[in-house]
């Protein structure tokens, strides 16, 4: 299994439709950076969130996430209360191919803010937008930026195809069209 280049990158964003949008380049003018990287791909955050508020004091679960205990958010910029986090979702739209795995990281420039980005991966055959939880571990409150960098997504080709897909597997978060919740 090997790293892949902003070559191959380039080539199956355009070919196989893996990122829509696509930006070819590293795009960095006044804003948080996004676009094709070395080994990568920065992604970037839309302007929908669920921002979560505990004025239920409710529990938090996995397994019965409690709806109520996110307030829905739509703008530039979003304000991620002290010590709490958002949901949001990616502006790209991924179609992972099956003999790639890749994983997310958060950029640098948000975590040097106390920022941080779950790490995730992308299964191969997933396909969607994905859905970002954005952690603020500051006693801050903390801004995102709509339609910046948020991460980066690193990609990875196996020497073979995998035995079984996220899309074999009928995973429960495929083809994510909005900020899905936690559910069984």
């Amino acid at each position: 299994m090997g790293l892949k280049s902003d070559t191959w990158i380039v080539r199956m964003a355009k070919e196989e439709r893996m990122i829509e949008p696509f930006e070819e380049g590293q795009v960095r003018d006044g804003v948080i950076s996004y676009g094709v990287s070395s080994y990568g791909y920065d992604i970037r955050v839309a302007d929908e969130f669920k921002i979560f508020t505990n004025v239920f004091s409710a529990v938090v679960d996995p397994k019965e996430f409690d709806s109520d205990s996110m307030v829905d958010f739509k703008g530039d910029v979003c304000i991620i209360p002290p010590n709490s986090f958002a949901l949001a979702r990616t502006l790209e739209y991924f179609r992972i191919p099956r003999s790639v795995l890749t994983i997310c990281v958060g950029k640098s420039t948000y975590a040097r803010c106390g920022i941080i980005i779950n790490v995730t991966p992308f299964e191969p055959e997933w396909e969607g937008y994905v859905t970002l939880e954005i952690s603020n571990t500051t006693p801050l409150p903390a801004k995102i930026y709509a339609n910046e960098g948020i991460a980066q997504v690193l990609f990875f080709e196996g020497d073979e195809e995998c035995r079984v897909s996220y899309a074999d597997k009928k995973g429960k978060y495929q083809k994510q069209e909005k900020i899905e919740l936690p559910r069984l």
